[in-house]
């Protein structure tokens, strides 16, 4: 836990980013199995041509091991929404706020394997990981109550991931589009049909 008596959670505002880089068990589950690295907020600069084509802010707060980037899009705080950036060319909409991703991170880790792969794909690779990671529900659940959430309260992988389509089809993907250095759009993150996501 975090050692302290002062609330924390997603209804805290900006209670969630500093959990994210300090708590030792959060950190245990984000950066090791979720692939999201806060621990150190220096490392976290988005390349300077790479952008959002309405011209809002792209704030970078964190990276996965391969150095792509989870960023905010405008001004304010953890509430804003939140776009991951891949060095190969793709971007896309993930959370409207840092307790939506916290969310996906907790439920399905393996949200990356989920490009383009049917429901029965799907579970296929959610197998693996739990084949990869077999305490995974154990350090999920501590790592849920280091941040003030309630593990049996944490939606399914079903509801996190018809999230990642809703925002990948709707008009946050539209309001969140990143552009490269020439001003083109980078590749959705998710290019997504009906049976697949």
């Amino acid at each position: 836990m975090n050692g302290s008596k002062a609330p924390i959670g997603p209804d805290v505002p900006g209670a969630l980013l500093p959990l994210l880089g300090t708590d030792e068990e959060v950190v245990a589950f984000f950066a090791a199995i979720a692939d999201l690295d806060a621990t150190d907020p220096a490392d976290h600069v988005q390349e300077d041509d790479i952008r959002l084509a309405s011209g809002m802010r792209l704030e970078q707060f964190a990276r996965a091991g391969s150095g792509d980037a989870f960023c905010f899009v405008g001004e304010g705080g953890e509430e804003r929404p939140v776009v991951y950036v891949s060095l190969d060319g793709e971007a896309g909409p993930l959370a409207l706020g840092l307790p939506d991703l916290v969310r996906l991170c907790l439920v399905a880790p393996w949200w990356r394997d989920a490009r383009r792969r049917t429901a029965e794909e799907l579970q296929a690779v959610a197998d693996e990981y739990r084949e990869s990671w077999p305490d995974l529900d154990q350090r999920r659940d501590r790592a849920a109550q280091a941040l003030g959430l309630d593990p049996a309260g944490l939606p399914s992988e079903a509801t996190v991931l018809a999230r990642l389509v809703e925002l990948s089809r709707g008009p946050v993907a539209t309001a969140c589009l990143v552009v490269g250095c020439e001003g083109d759009p980078l590749d959705p993150l998710f290019d997504v049909a009906p049976d697949h996501l």
